[in-house]
């Protein structure tokens, strides 16, 4: 049962951060308000890598789905913490 609910739950994760793109293109408000919007789903794509990544390591679900999750939220992981240094130096500048 553990098992399911910590896949399904990273299955979720994974589409999660692909609502942007219709967020960006389609509202204006989402434009004018880019500067919050980016940072906040860099953050929520470095947390959800890390949900996947310990409930694969320490949780121990290593099944084929998981599997898939695991290599994409560690990928947005990756790229949501260089987003996020890339704002931090930005700012430093």
């Amino acid at each position: 049962m553990k098992n399911k609910i910590l896949t399904a739950v990273s299955v979720i994760l994974v589409f999660i951060p692909w609502s942007i793109l219709p967020l960006r293109i389609y509202t204006k408000w989402a434009m004018d308000y880019a500067h919050i919007m980016i940072p906040c789903y860099a953050v929520f794509m470095v947390l959800s890598g890390i949900f996947t990544i310990l409930a694969y390591t320490a949780g121990s679900v290593k099944n084929a789905a998981m599997k898939v999750c695991f290599v994409m939220n560690s990928a947005y992981a990756f790229f949501g913490t260089a987003v996020i240094t890339m704002m931090i130096i930005q700012k430093m500048k």
